[in-house]
């Protein structure tokens, strides 16, 4: 299959959350691919310096920086280690976020807490720390991740899908009070995608087919899929996009 390239994305500089696995790990690549300076943040240490290692030979080797994305003091660190040598960020990929399921009679205040910070707080905070250096500049992207998820109310996920049609509103309300600066944000949204933890953690033959009969299009969603509408959004192509969601769900409607 062949993809577009944006010449509008070479030598921006793009950092990416959660880029050490699964969607983020091929967005890394995608952006690494255009040319881009690409900074991903992650805590998984080993994956993120392998995927790190493969990229070398990139025009900009991706850069792996460790950050725990709950911590809002480590988000303005790494921030601004980031744009010490770097300057001003182009393009923000909030895609960091974690769908562990959960029981509601067993959740607790702390627990609540803790995937809201994990699945949704970070975004606000990394946007606010990009959107800085992107208000000077008089333009920059911000693309933040949902999820399908809460559209065909999946079960056993009541605070991630809280948090995941949260973004949705925080994409629509930054998208608003930055758009004044030239900084377009969007939403990106998205399916059932095919990734190493998705297929360990609940994926067999019989759910693999169930999810393909749910979509209007009978073909798996691959990683690569969402990167690169994350490409297409961040482009000079997508100039006049924002406060929008766009999803990468293959028509996906559910059981």
């Amino acid at each position: 299959m062949s993809y577009a390239i944006y010449p509008s994305l070479a030598d921006k500089t793009v950092v990416i959350t959660g880029g050490g696995s699964g969607i983020g790990a091929a967005i890394v690549e995608a952006f690494a691919q255009q040319g881009a300076r690409v900074f991903f943040l992650d805590v998984a240490e080993h994956d993120s310096l392998a995927l790190q290692e493969t990229l070398l030979h990139a025009k900009h080797p991706p850069l792996f920086k460790r950050c725990d994305l709950r911590s809002v003091d480590a988000i303005e660190n790494v921030f601004a280690s980031i744009v010490e040598v770097a300057g001003p960020i182009d393009v923000l990929v909030n895609n960091a976020g974690n769908d562990d399921r959960h029981d509601i009679g067993e959740l607790t205040a702390n627990y609540w807490d803790e995937r809201i910070a994990v699945n949704l707080r970070h975004q606000f905070f990394c946007a606010q720390a990009a959107a800085r250096g992107m208000r000077e500049a008089g333009r920059g992207v911000i693309l933040n991740f949902g999820s399908v998820s809460w559209h065909i109310a999946l079960p056993n996920l009541p605070i991630y899908l809280t948090a995941k049609a949260g973004i949705e509103g925080l994409t629509r309300g930054l998208a608003r009070d930055l758009g004044g600066a030239g900084i377009r944000v969007n939403c990106i949204i998205p399916g059932a995608v095919k990734t190493p933890r998705q297929m360990n953690m609940w994926q067999t033959p019989e759910s693999e087919a169930k999810v393909v009969a749910g979509q209007c299009l009978q073909l798996r969603i691959e990683p690569e899929h969402v990167a690169r509408m994350a490409l297409f959004l961040a482009s000079d192509d997508a100039s006049r996009c924002s406060g929008r969601d766009y999803f990468v769900d293959a028509g996906w409607y559910g059981e």
